[in-house]
């Protein structure tokens, strides 16, 4: 499979660009590879696609924000159609012309630039998206996982089949539009007489009105219902990360496109460890004398429990890294790092006894030069810290 282009370069934009420069630019690329422009290109035709899909996203703020962030892949896999749209492969050319019609001022093949005429003419009506929100525990979101829901929404009409009419014959052509789903309109203006075009009042795009509505939804097409959606989530998302499942959203009146399902991410709160991109910070509480003979102890890891060596002579501050034990990038490369910043417990009262020791070991000569620590170490610490 060939390597997706940025879509950014497919409408041949900067990454700065406003809707309006968008809009412009995906107009003249429909319009220099229309089908109906170019019969029997397909290479044309990819394109045409192509500029369609690159559309689709940057022309939406979210999925433009999750493009920025994460690239095509955040734009990529889930059940029932895919994230992103288009980027599942679950739009055909009509779904095309239907939903980017509104752009040309009108139907999108007919009447539109001088050709086309039969593709596109009737309004489709699309069903409302549905936004729910998912938490994942850091487990979850370092492995991917798939979440089965219940989702209550609209469907279409079992009896019916979404129609909303009433038999075969419950419905007849629009006489007003005369079935294009559009009239024109003619007008005197300051300019001469105008001609425009819009969707038409009588049967709202369709094209055909219900004659003899559906006992069961009662014309709607839609009842209420639910539907259990299987969720293919990808390992390293991160909270408020929005993912698209096509077509699980709301049924559409009179057989429409279905809505989108919107996952939006939530992240479980952790006890012991603290995301920090890619990389998970774990403040670990050593006592003074792990601190001073060092030791062995036990961290906190996504797969359980890790164990490793405390130097002697170890500062409250230093941090030790756990390579590639953190969470993986959502766009699959590398991962993240387990951060282990050291604390030192230090007791709140002493014993007689203890403090007797205490008191004999400040007497000693290398506890007598602990105060004389280079001021840089601070600085040296916190620097390290973020390599």
């Amino acid at each position: 499979m060939a390597e997706k282009r940025d879509y950014y370069e497919v409408l041949g934009v900067e990454k700065n660009a406003n809707a309006d420069d968008i809009k412009k630019a995906y107009r003249k690329a429909a319009i220099k590879y229309h089908p109906d422009k170019n019969p029997g290109d397909k290479e044309a035709e990819e394109k045409f696609k192509e500029a369609a899909e690159a559309y689709d996203v940057l022309s939406n703020p979210d999925k433009r924000a999750r493009y920025d962030q994460f690239g095509h892949a955040g734009m990529s896999g889930a059940a029932g159609g895919g994230f992103g749209g288009f980027g599942g492969g679950g739009f055909s050319m009509e779904d095309i012309f239907s939903q980017f019609g509104d752009i040309f001022g009108g139907h999108f093949g007919g009447g539109f630039g001088g050709f086309g005429g039969s593709r596109g003419g009737q309004r489709v009506n699309r069903g409302s998206d549905i936004r729910v929100k998912v938490r994942l525990t850091l487990a979850e979101i370092a492995n991917g996982t798939t979440k089965k829901l219940k989702i209550n929404k609209s469907v279409a009409c079992s009896k019916c089949g979404g129609s909303g009419a009433e038999g075969s014959n419950g419905y007849s052509t629009c006489s007003t539009c005369g079935g294009s789903g559009y009239v024109t309109r003619v007008e005197n203006t300051f300019f001469g007489r105008m001609q425009t075009q819009g969707v038409c009042p009588a049967c709202g795009g369709e094209g055909k009105v219900v004659t003899t509505p559906c006992s069961e939804c009662h014309g709607e097409g839609t009842m209420r219902g639910s539907e259990v959606v299987e969720i293919k989530i990808p390992a390293g998302v991160g909270e408020g990360m929005a993912l698209t499942v096509s077509g699980k959203g709301n049924a559409a009146r009179h057989g429409g496109v279905n809505g989108d399902l919107l996952v939006v991410i939530e992240e479980e709160r952790d006890p012991q460890l603290v995301r920090d991109g890619d990389d998970l910070i774990h403040n670990l509480n050593i006592t003074v004398t792990t601190a001073l003979l060092g030791g062995e102890v036990e961290v906190p890891t996504i797969e359980g429990k890790a164990k490793i060596k405390i130097a002697a002579g170890t500062h409250a501050g230093k941090v030790l890294r756990l390579r590639g034990k953190g969470l993986p990038s959502v766009n699959g490369y590398g991962r993240g790092d387990i951060l282990v910043v050291v604390d030192i417990t230090i007791p709140s009262s002493l014993s007689k006894e203890e403090r007797k020791i205490v008191e004999k070991l400040a007497e000693q000569p290398s506890f007598k030069q602990a105060a004389k620590v280079e001021d840089q170490n601070i600085f040296e610490r916190m620097k390290n810290f973020f390599r």
